[in-house]
C-alpha cells in the first residue's frame, strides 16, 4: 500500500513597523533570508533585501495596494520565483512575469528562482560560434560570440537600442530565442519596440520583459533577473541558445540607488552603495555556453549603458566594462556627422576576437581596421589644408569608400553571407573605380547579382562558412559578368 504523506507548507507571520515609498520594515519574521517572498496587508507582493537589528526590510513589488504600519505579514518560507517556459514565447510579461499583452494567462512549464547562481567556470567551454548581430562593423571588426557578455555603450539616442533590436531581428532562423529587457525606459520606446516585433515577425522566437518608468522601482530593480530567469529555462531545460538583450543598466542602476537611499545604505561613489558592482556582475555572469555534459545551451548578454557626453569613465560604465568581455562605443560626434551605425572603432574591443568569426569573414577582414582607422587619420590631417596630392586624393576616396561599406540603415540588419559578398567585392577590386557616393547602391546591386544568378553560392557559404575554392571560383565568374553588364 502506498504511503501518501502530506507535506505542510510553513508560514511565518509578522508584522509593518514602517513604510518608507517603495521600502517596509517589518518585524516578527525571525527566520527569512534575502530574496524570499512575502504577503503584505490585502495581497500586496514584496521581496525581502536586508536586515538591520530590530527590523526585516522589504521591497514592495505592486503600489497598487495600499501599505499601513500594524498590516499583516505572512512568510511561506519560499525563495522569489516567477513563472517560465515555452509559452512566454510571443508575449509581453512585466517584471513578475506576469501577461500585460492582454492575451489571457500565460501556461508555466515551471517555476525557477529569479537569484540563481552562475554557472561555475567547470561547467562552461569556450566561445567557438558567432552570434550575427546583422550590423555590419560589429560582425566584421568586433564579433560577438554565443555567450559573450558584450557591452553596448554611448550616449543617449545614437543607436544603442537600435543595435541591440537588429541582433534580435537577426536571430530569425538561427534557433536562437530572444528576450528584449526594458528597464525604467518610456512607454514611448516599448511601444516602438513592439512594432518592431510585428514588423519582423519576432513573436514566434522572442518575447518582452517590460518595467517602464512608470511602474513602481521595485519592479524596475528586478526586470533583469526576471528576463535572465526567462533566458535560463531556454538554455538548461531547453539546451538551446539564447540572446537576452537589456535596455539598460544604467536606469537599472538608478533604481537601485534609489532602492538603497531608502534602505539607508552608506552612499558611495556616485552617491551608489559599493554592492552595485556585485549587483550587476551577478547578473552578467548567468551568460556563458554550456558543455555538452550540461545540455550545450548558451546565453548572450548584451546589456546597454548610457554615458553623459561620452564619459565613459564614469562609475557605472566603467564598472560594467570591468565585468563584460568587450563593448562597442556609440559616438555621438560620429553620429552627428552622419556615420551610422556611429561605432567607435578606437574605444570598441571584442575580448573574444576574431576566433568565433566566419572564416570567410575573419580572411577578408584582416587589415580592415587598420586600413578605416588609418583613413579617418588622414582625414583629420588633411582637413586644415587647402590641397592635397594624388596619392593622399586616392587613399581618401578608397577611405570614404570602406566608410559607405560599413554604413547600414535602422533596423535593416545585414546576414553574414552578404556581409561575405561585400567583403570580396571590396578584396577583389570591384570597388576601385566606384564613387564613394555610389557604394551602397552598387554593393546592393551585386548582393542581388549573386542571390539571382548564384543561390548555390551563397547556400554553400552558409553551410561551410569559409571561401572554399568553387565559392571563389563561382564569385570570379560573377565579377566578370556583373562587370560586364553594368558597364
Amino acid at each position: 500500500m502506498a504511503l501518501k504523506i502530506n507535506l505542510l507548507k510553513l508560514k511565518e507571520y509578522g508584522s509593518v513597523a514602517e513604510v518608507r515609498q517603495d521600502v517596509v520594515r517589518i518585524t516578527g519574521l525571525s527566520n527569512c533570508m534575502n530574496g524570499q517572498m512575502l504577503t503584505i496587508g490585502e495581497g500586496s507582493s514584496a521581496v525581502v533585501v536586508g536586515f538591520d537589528p530590530d527590523y526585516v526590510l522589504a521591497l514592495v513589488l505592486d503600489s497598487t495596494i495600499s501599505i499601513r504600519p500594524g498590516d499583516k505579514v505572512v512568510a511561506t518560507m519560499d525563495e522569489f520565483k516567477v513563472p517560465v517556459g515555452e509559452n512566454f514565447i510571443g508575449r509581453r510579461v512585466n517584471a513578475l512575469a506576469e501577461p500585460i499583452d492582454g492575451q489571457g494567462p500565460i501556461k508555466e512549464a515551471m517555476k525557477h528562482t529569479i537569484f540563481t547562481q552562475a554557472p561555475t567556470v567547470l561547467e562552461r567551454v569556450p566561445l567557438a560560434e558567432v552570434l550575427q548581430t546583422g550590423t555590419k562593423i560589429v560582425d566584421m571588426l568586433k564579433p560577438v560570440g554565443k555567450g559573450q557578455r558584450m557591452l553596448i555603450i554611448g550616449d543617449r539616442m545614437t543607436g544603442k537600442t537600435t543595435m541591440g533590436l537588429d541582433a534580435i531581428v537577426s536571430q530569425r532562423g538561427n534557433n536562437v530565442f530572444c528576450i528584449y529587457a526594458l528597464i525604467g525606459k518610456s512607454e514611448a520606446l516599448l511601444n516602438k519596440v513592439r512594432a518592431i516585433y510585428d514588423q519582423h515577425h519576432i513573436w514566434d522566437y522572442g518575447m518582452i520583459v517590460a518595467s517602464t518608468a512608470s511602474d513602481p522601482i521595485g519592479q524596475q530593480y528586478l526586470c533583469p533577473y526576471v528576463a535572465s530567469s526567462l533566458g535560463e529555462y531556454f538554455m538548461y531545460e531547453k539546451n538551446a541558445d539564447v540572446l537576452v538583450v537589456f535596455d539598460d543598466f544604467t536606469k537599472h542602476a538608478w533604481a537601485y540607488r534609489q532602492i538603497s537611499l531608502l534602505l539607508e545604505r552608506a552612499p558611495g561613489r556616485d552617491a551608489y552603495p559599493g554592492d552595485i558592482f556585485y549587483i550587476h556582475s551577478q547578473l552578467v555572469e548567468r551568460a556563458g555556453k554550456l558543455r555538452p555534459e550540461r545540455g550545450g545551451g548558451s546565453m548572450t548578454h548584451l546589456p546597454i549603458v548610457e554615458t553623459l557626453q561620452g564619459d565613459v569613465a564614469g562609475y557605472i560604465p566603467s564598472n560594467i566594462i570591468s565585468m563584460t568581455d568587450g563593448q562597442i562605443y556609440f559616438n555621438s560626434v560620429l553620429f552627428g556627422e552622419g556615420f551610422k551605425p556611429a561605432i567607435d572603432m578606437g574605444l570598441s574591443v571584442s575580448r573574444i576576437g576574431s576566433k568565433v568569426q566566419w572564416p570567410a569573414v575573419k580572411k577578408m577582414t584582416g587589415m580592415l581596421q587598420l586600413e578605416y582607422v588609418r583613413y579617418k587619420e588622414l582625414e583629420k590631417l588633411t582637413r586644415i589644408k587647402a590641397g592635397v596630392s594624388g596619392d593622399v586624393e586616392k587613399r581618401l576616396k578608397k577611405g570614404r569608400v570602406i566608410e559607405e561599406l560599413l554604413k547600414q540603415d535602422e533596423n535593416v540588419p545585414v546576414p553574414m553571407q552578404d556581409q561575405v559578398i561585400v567583403l570580396y567585392a571590396l578584396k577583389n577590386g570591384m570597388l576601385e573605380n566606384v564613387e564613394p557616393e555610389q557604394t551602397r547602391r552598387f554593393l546592393q546591386q551585386w548582393i542581388h547579382h549573386i542571390h539571382t544568378n548564384r543561390p548555390e553560392l551563397v547556400e554553400e557559404l552558409i553551410e561551410k562558412t569559409e571561401l572554399t575554392d568553387s565559392i571563389q571560383e563561382g564569385f570570379n565568374e560573377e565579377i566578370a559578368r556583373f562587370t560586364r553588364t553594368s558597364v
